[in-house]
């Protein structure tokens, strides 16, 4: 088969690779129906993360099964699946308590490479979700993004207990912000903040349910969300970038007894204890747990009640991989699919 490998920063190839077997009974081999490009991808794109040897990359998928172990009893050769980037069990105890990603025996499914054509699930029982049927073909992006940017933008929403009536304000306008701000709407947020500075991403987070639009940054920023709401700030505010400014911002925007859902991968974050202590505002992120929300989030896809797939505004080929990191690298894509 073929897929994509990073050699070096901005060196991302198309080439010949081994093609997946089953290693164990619990795994499952599927075709690529579509993958695509995350944000995450660029920190290691960009030289930010050390990329020490050719690496195979992507992991977000839809798919065909087209074989499974001997032990592997939730999924079967032909259907249609869904899945997390970190494979789970979905029976330990973390999983019980909804914590997916950290499974007592995850596995990054990413490891191996989800931009090819052909794809290894461990742990396929607990990390995939078949669909009710062949998917039309309409909602195939929108299920791709349910396999991380729609689940993660879930994840910051419910971190920060956005409830009905609250308003919310999300830092970021990539894949992840965008698909938080649906996540916001779905949960009865009353008033829906967009930060974001590209008129392209603002109109899409319009139309995803943002109420209002925040162009500037940092101080200003904060300065604008606080006069938005009398002084006081958000009761909610999910950050999705992961830099030192996107969560300073996220923070100062947060009402005292609010909270921030952080989701961006962290790169140079460092708390403050003392503002943290003296703001009376509750933090939480990490890996969003993607496989807990998945059989949700499919039926909100079907049924047509959320169109997150709208956030790929560039579709190639998947021979035309490196063009998706460059595209979203210079900003002139929000997010790239992927078809082998």
């Amino acid at each position: 088969m073929r897929g994509a490998v990073l050699y070096a920063p901005g060196d991302v190839r198309f080439e010949e690779r081994a093609d997946p077997q089953i290693l164990h009974p619990t795994d499952a081999v599927i075709r690529t129906v579509a993958t695509c490009v995350c944000g995450s991808d660029l920190w290691d794109y960009r030289g930010i993360n050390l990329v020490e040897r050719p690496t195979p990359f992507g992991h977000e998928y839809v798919g065909v099964v087209e074989e499974v172990g001997d032990e592997v009893r939730s999924v079967r050769p032909g259907q249609f699946v869904v899945g997390s980037f970190f494979a789970s069990d979905n029976t330990c105890a973390n999983c019980r308590n909804g914590y997916q990603t950290n499974c007592l025996h995850r596995e990054f499914v990413g490891a191996e490479g989800c931009q090819a054509e052909r794809i290894r699930i461990p742990l396929a029982d607990g990390t995939l979700v078949a669909t009710p049927g062949q998917p039309a073909e309409e909602h195939i992006a929108s299920l791709l993004a349910c396999s991380d940017v729609m689940g993660t933008g879930w994840y910051a929403a419910l971190a920060a207990e956005v409830r009905p009536g609250d308003t919310v304000a999300v830092v970021g306008d990539g894949a992840v912000g965008l698909c938080a701000v649906i996540a916001a709407r779905e949960l009865g947020a009353e008033r829906i903040i967009a930060m974001s500075r590209h008129a392209s991403r603002q109109q899409l987070a319009r139309e995803f349910g943002a109420t209002d639009v925040v162009a500037e940054r940092g101080e200003e920023g904060v300065a604008r969300i606080q006069e938005m709401t009398g002084g006081i700030g958000a009761d909610r505010v999910l950050e999705c970038v992961g830099n030192e400014q996107s969560m300073q911002q996220a923070l100062s925007s947060t009402r005292p007894g609010g909270n921030v859902g952080f989701v961006g991968v962290p790169h140079g974050v460092a708390f403050d204890g003392q503002q943290l202590f003296y703001s009376h505002v509750g933090v939480r992120g990490g890996p969003a747990p993607v496989r807990q929300y998945l059989p949700d989030l499919i039926d909100r896809v079907v049924s047509g009640r959320i169109d997150p797939g709208k956030v790929f505004d560039l579709e190639l080929p998947l021979s035309r991989v490196a063009e998706g990191y460059r595209a979203m690298d210079e900003r002139s894509a929000i997010k790239a699919l992927l078809k082998p």
